[in-house]
């Protein structure tokens, strides 16, 4: 039975650099000696693909390499769950994850790691109010602890200011390069980010998202167009920029849509009057007509020229040439007749789809030489996403005020924005995964949600945000400050991110009358692994060794401990457990029998036979299509007689991946 410790790779993150010379590997073995990797033959391998020029385009900075070293660092943190800050525990697949992005960004990587279909930051735009993550390149952890005032402070600043680093571009750029390098392994294949920024740093973040993502992977560079700002004195700047990348352009759906406005309503109205007059087109029509002019005020009204109707639906009549289209002799296929093109003009269809259209009664000849072609509101009730999005900035600041009943945040992001970002990359694939690893105020969350009421789909959120202090003696703060505090919940922008959450959920559910999607979330906070590292204390080695006879961190529990387990074995965050009692002892299968646990104690000889038949049997009714990993909790077996008598009962019943922690 293997004894998992700290240092194993298993109680790890995913290991980048390892994974990377081992697709290395098997690409150019000839290129792997004993000393590890042969630059010179690897060379030689790759031909004229090699660039060795001295100077060459990119955008360099003081620290790039330690940011890429420490994107590639894999983490020993965990997540420790909280159902009581949660919504929905047992039945919600949303994440809602408090503690610095880059750590819990390496601690989901084994779990979701290729999964991500959408990502959406509204990372810090290097203001002078805006948050600096000083990453600890030794122990990322610790440096969480350090922002959120868990630990004593060494005197680094949460903010940054113009007059020491905030008007510099290069902690700005050395916090993103190592968030968007893991960020880009989390997306699958298809999958899509956007970024927002300002003019500050757009520049030079299109570079290092060009040098991540590559310039072939490069989707649009959108305008978020808002308002003016009241202290402009040479040009009002009133818009801010949204960069899209794909992780392989390639891959990507080629048509993104956007529905239309108003649509929905014309949709119900033709399905009434078609039911009222059946087959009676034009008294359904004229009706139609009217409809339309009695909603001048509304959205719906900017579709009135789909007045008509017929058996399929509601339909405008439009012309059938454009400048520049097929020009040919195009011949009515009801009496042969060759109908006449209009100068300058082409014809928007071949013969054959014309044929088809006749044949499909889409065509409309209003002479025997004059023809139309019906387009119908319900097949074109999407828009290509335009390049610019226009929406006042103070209105999704007051709405957002409404819903908390408090100014608690400045600038929050609008969420019917980006609830057309949701449904352009996500389209109507059921089960996407969104991230936001900014989340602030939580809207993107709110955003998804939104477009799950809306189509009655059901994707997921997952949220990263670090729960920074706030100071109610700074005036932009003290509100949110004194927020908190009335909550009773501690004081930090985490804490509002999941109020939002709450209250945004609650108010789709009110509109909706019901609530069948999925409107919870889960709470997990980032934490120190719950496997214990050997500290040899050289005075009192003794000690030392009493001290670690436990291997796990005191105080933790069994639902902390397969949290960590899930993460380190690459299973998601929501898998179904159930858990059984044998020989007075609790076991747990996690997803089906792939993986089940036991961290009781007193696992003595007579336990041991009882529980060991009976995990096999529980195997046996479950039937996992794969491998079973069964963990025990090391400390828990009363001498290695027992523990060894437990891998050799499961190893004769077919279970030969058993670990102890």
């Amino acid at each position: 039975m293997k004894k998992l410790t700290a240092g194993d790779p298993e109680t790890k993150s995913a290991d980048i650099v390892g994974s990377n010379i081992e697709a290395l590997r098997s690409l150019f073995p000839e290129a792997f000696g004993e000393g590890g990797v042969d630059f010179e033959v690897l060379k030689q391998l790759l031909g004229a693909a090699v660039d060795e020029r001295d100077e060459r385009y990119g955008l360099s900075w003081h620290g790039k390499r330690r940011a890429r070293q420490l994107a590639l660092i894999p983490s020993s943190g965990t997540l420790i769950p909280c159902p009581e800050e949660s919504v929905g525990w047992d039945s919600t697949q949303n994440l809602m994850i408090e503690g610095d992005n880059l750590e819990v960004l390496k601690i989901l990587q084994k779990s979701f790691g290729g999964k991500v279909k959408m990502i959406y930051i509204d990372p810090p735009y290097n203001r002078d109010a805006d948050v600096i993550y000083n990453d600890d390149f030794t122990d990322p952890v610790k440096n969480y602890q350090m922002l959120t005032g868990q630990i004593a402070s060494d005197g680094r600043k949460l903010t940054s200011a113009a007059e020491a680093s905030g008007r510099y571009h290069t902690e700005w750029l050395n916090m993103m390069f190592p968030r968007l390098r893991v960020a880009h392994s989390l997306l699958q294949k298809n999958g899509v980010i956007f970024c927002s920024i300002d003019d500050a740093e757009v520049a030079h973040l299109r570079i290092m998202m060009d040098e991540i993502f590559g310039q072939e992977n490069f989707v649009a560079e959108l305008i978020w167009e808002g308002a003016n700002k009241n202290d402009a004195r040479q040009v009002g700047v009133c818009h801010e920029y949204v960069l899209i990348y794909a992780r392989n352009r390639e891959s990507v759906e080629r048509e993104w849509g956007l529905n239309k406005e108003g649509v929905e309503p014309v949709l119900r109205e033709v399905a009434r009057l078609k039911k009222l007059h059946g087959a009676d087109h034009e008294t359904a029509s004229a009706e139609l007509a009217g409809w339309f002019r009695a909603n001048k005020a509304k959205p719906a009204f900017a579709n009135r020229r789909f007045r008509n109707i017929d058996d399929r639906g509601a339909y405008k009549e439009d012309d059938p040439t454009a400048p520049g289209g097929r020009k040919f002799e195009l011949r009515n296929p009801l009496n042969g007749k060759v109908i006449p093109l209009r100068p300058n003009r082409g014809w928007s269809f071949d013969q054959e789809e014309f044929n088809r259209l006749v044949e499909e009664k889409r065509i409309t000849f209003v002479t025997e030489t004059t023809i139309m072609v019906r387009r119908y509101l319900h097949e074109t009730d999407k828009l290509t996403p335009p390049s610019v999005f226009y929406q006042p900035a103070r209105s999704a600041s007051e709405r957002l005020n409404r819903l908390m009943g408090a100014a608690v945040f400045d600038y929050p992001k609008d969420e019917a924005i980006i609830q057309k970002f949701v449904q352009m990359a996500c389209g109507d694939q059921s089960g996407s995964i969104v991230m936001d690893f900014f989340a602030g105020s939580g809207t993107t969350a709110h955003a998804v949600l939104m477009q799950n009421a809306a189509d009655s789909l059901d994707r997921r959120f997952i949220l990263v945000q670090l729960p920074e202090m706030l100071d109610e003696s700074r005036p932009e703060q003290k509100i949110a400050a004194e927020y908190c505090l009335g909550l009773g919940r501690p004081r930090n922008i985490a804490e509002l991110t999941k109020e939002r959450l709450k209250r945004s959920a609650a108010s789709i559910t009110a509109a909706s009358g019901s609530s069948p999607n999925d409107n919870g979330f889960r709470v997990y906070k980032l934490a120190p692994s719950n496997i214990r590292s050997w500290q040899p204390n050289a005075s009192d080695l003794e000690g030392t060794l009493l001290a670690n006879a436990e291997h796990l961190v005191p105080g933790r529990t069994e639902a902390d401990v397969l949290t960590e387990l899930l993460l380190k074995l690459g299973l998601d965050l929501c898998v179904p457990i159930a858990r059984r009692e044998m020989a007075g002892k609790t076991v747990h299968s996690v997803g089906g029998g792939v993986l089940m646990v036991c961290l009781a104690d007193g696992l003595n000889q007579q336990v041991v036979e009882a529980l060991a038949h009976g995990i096999v049997c529980w195997r046996r009714d479950l039937a996992p299509a794969g491998d079973t990993r069964v963990v025990f909790k090391d400390s828990g077996f009363a001498d290695d007689v027992a523990k060894t008598n437990m891998a050799a009962i499961l190893q004769q019943n077919g279970i030969t991946d058993v670990r102890s922690l």
